[in-house]
């Protein structure tokens, strides 16, 4: 078969190491004990699962996420390292039959970017100097001791020790990149030490070159070290990030720095830089969401090649094969790195080779299955692949006994149980009442900073039509329909509909709802001054578009915050939260909109009643049994209203009491995309 992407499918070498192919899966934490052995930081069975599906489905690099090498009575492989060697040689061999490689990432850990509830919880994770933490800039991370930083190197040296032990083909540290340890201590501005460790950038860079020299000391110099390394911080100060374009002043590394930080760690003995951007303060670089373009660092990390001899690697939204391909033949790089791309598909590497992209399950960059079920203490998986993590447990088997299924309703949820069942080989007929499937996923994925989200929907078309379901479009259905529809099992994904808002003047021209303004609806957003009722995901989504058109943006949210979707990734949120704020978008909290007429908005914001309230602010309320209350009136040429959904169950109510019968996506309740697609495999993979 020939190959597509020559140049991407092309070996290359990492020190002596020679890869198959330029395509490299990005570590990404992998913590909970179902995964890893929390004695050892070795990958249990299923854990190493999840990493060998994506060996068979063609990366040729597999780096795993981070292990710690610190003074922990958990994970680290140094308290137990027979278990680990042990634990570890089956990922190992399983990545080698496909003919991958493996790096395992070894990590000094957060420093002041390390989550805790107290200081005392923060001794385990120091920083370079005292420092403010990232998630509580009121609690302060304490400084490193010397006899620390010489436990660390050891550590780092004994750890890639275990790892050559167990089989595998070289380390990544982790790291110069992200705001970790090893960048605060590079990093002058998070670097406040005044001995051999701090000052000067080669002393800043003392502890990451001590490390590589210890692993090659104890491990030979022929055995690969990568670092993981970001070439921009894009910090702004302390927990603010730069935007794509913005001018601002670093407040990290920029990139004059960085090209010689690179020189010097390929001195010191590093095979190979894995590169991307960002920190902690703009942690939507190292984790773009939908609102970056796509590739967003290869700039930055093309001009790293330039500064060195050993390969470059380059992750960020990077899943365009032609990009890569493109950049690779230039020089620019040598690498492409994916991590979430290939939780959403794992083959996704063997599909780039044949060239049929558009088979390709897209990542839609929401976070909700990787980062946010990470930060809830749960499996690294997907919210548009269930199995990502289950690969065994939770794989697609052959049915026992075909069956006929019946669905209802064309959106997420009801295609992903048509698509499970028909997989499994079962006759399956979906049922949708309009003339396109997608549900209110269509108004969803409709922004344009949103093409991942057309292509997953593109996507479940395919599979629908490729997997033979048959689909009754224009159909309404009822109770008397489905009483003559012959069916083993039967799927109610009958979505839900928007909530209305029940205030005077909602009924003119210039009122629009979620669903029409995201579909396009214009006409009815006319004027500059817009007032968006609803400071939830989708509310907020569309102020920032309408601001980015240029119309002056006013949030109305009844909620004391904004945002407050379950699992929003800090990444999504961070960078709405500063595009809202670059584009000028006003919020008023704890107000609702009374009335509209006239091209005026009456608003009444509740003030709470604070003990110390002064008499003249008391003065300018009405007292109301909630706080005081203030009315306001703004112009408002037009309304948008973004406050939710109610689940459509009426014909499941109807049927209550049918055998067989399951409630599936939004007609169950309204959520996220992650919630209709995994409540629909969860109950199609066993029928």
């Amino acid at each position: 078969m020939a190959i597509k992407y020559p140049n991407l499918f092309s070996p290359i070498k990492v020190g002596r190491l020679e890869i198959k192919n330029r395509i490299a899966m990005m570590p990404m934490g992998v913590f909970s004990p179902r995964l890893m052995n929390l004695k050892c930081g070795a990958y249990t069975k299923d854990g190493a699962d999840y990493y060998i599906e994506r060996a068979k489905g063609g990366a040729g690099l597999i780096i795993t996420g981070l292990i710690p090498v610190i003074p922990l009575p958990i994970f680290n492989p140094v308290n137990a390292p027979d278990d680990f060697v042990g634990g570890m040689k089956y990922l190992m061999d399983g990545a080698h039959r496909h003919g991958a490689k493996i790096f395992v990432q070894l990590t000094a850990m957060n420093g002041r970017a390390a989550h805790a509830e107290s200081e005392a919880e923060l001794r385990p994770t120091p920083a370079p100097a005292p420092i403010q933490n990232v998630w509580d800039p009121a609690m302060e991370n304490r400084g490193m001791s010397k006899d620390e930083i010489r436990l660390y190197v050891r550590n780092f040296a004994e750890v890639a020790w275990l790892v050559r032990q167990a089989g595998g083909d070289g380390v990544e540290i982790h790291a110069v990149h992200e705001g970790y340890l090893l960048d605060q201590f590079a990093i002058a501005n998070f670097n406040r030490r005044t001995d051999k460790y701090g000052g000067s950038l080669e002393n800043r860079l003392r502890f990451p070159s001590e490390i590589v020299r210890a692993i090659k000391e104890k491990c030979g110099a022929g055995f690969p070290v990568s670092m993981r390394y970001s070439a921009r911080s894009y910090a702004k100060g302390f927990n603010r990030g730069a935007l794509p374009g913005e001018a601002f002043a670093e407040f990290g590394r920029d990139l004059d720095e960085s090209r010689i930080v690179a020189r010097m760690l390929q001195d010191a003995g590093y095979d190979m830089l894995n590169c991307d951007n960002g920190s902690y303060d703009s942690w939507y670089w190292a984790h773009p969401p939908m609102y970056m373009p796509k590739a967003c660092n290869l700039g930055d990390v093309a001009e790293i090649k330039k500064a060195v001899g050993i390969p470059v690697a380059c992750a960020g939204r990077f899943d365009e094969p032609d990009v890569a391909e493109a950049a690779i033949a230039a020089g620019r790089i040598d690498m492409m790195g994916m991590g979430r791309p290939l939780l959403a598909d794992p083959d996704l590497p063997n599909k780039f080779a044949s060239g049929d992209l558009d088979a390709v399950r897209p990542c839609i960059c929401c976070h909700q299955g990787c980062l946010g079920r990470i930060f809830q203490g749960k499996d690294i998986s997907c919210a548009v692949n269930p199995a990502c993590g289950r690969e065994k447990s939770w794989a697609i088997a052959p049915a026992q006994t075909r069956k006929r299924v019946a669905v209802v309703g064309g959106g997420l949820g009801g295609m992903e149980a048509a698509r499970v069942c028909a997989l499994r080989g079962h006759e399956v007929d979906l049922y949708e009442k309009t003339g396109e499937l997608g549900g209110v996923f269509l108004a969803a994925s409709a922004p344009d900073f949103k093409d991942d989200d057309k292509r997953l929907l593109a996507w479940y078309v395919r599979q629908m039509k490729e997997l033979g379901v048959s689909l009754h479009m224009g159909r309404a259905v009822t109770k008397e329909l489905l009483d003559g529809i012959e069916r083993d099992e039967l799927f109610i994904a009958t979505g839900a509909s928007e909530r209305r808002l029940n205030a005077p003047g909602l009924d003119g021209a210039n009122v629009a709802y979620a669903v029409e303004a995201l579909r396009g609806a214009k006409a009815k957003i006319k004027g500059k001054n817009i007032v968006v009722v609803g400071g939830g995901l989708t509310g907020c989504e569309i102020a920032y578009m309408l601001a980015r058109d240029g119309k002056k943006v006013t949030i109305v949210e009844m909620s004391e915050t904004i945002l407050n979707a379950f699992g929003l990734s800090a990444a999504n949120y961070n960078m709405l939260m500063e595009l809202m704020d670059h584009y000028k978008v006003a919020v008023l909290k704890n107000s609702v909109l009374e009335s509209y007429a006239d091209g005026k908005a009456v608003v009444a914001e509740t003030i709470k009643n604070y003990p110390n309230a002064a008499n003249r602010a008391r003065r300018m309320y009405a007292l109301g049994p909630k706080g005081m209350v203030k009315k306001r009136e703004m112009p408002a040429d037009s309304i948008v209203v973004s406050i939710g959904y109610t689940g459509d169950r009426a014909l499941y109510d109807e049927l209550r009491g049918a055998r067989n019968t399951y409630l599936v996506g939004d007609a169950k309740q309204p959520a996220n995309i992650m919630d209709a697609i995994w409540a629909a495999y969860e109950i199609a993979k066993d029928v």
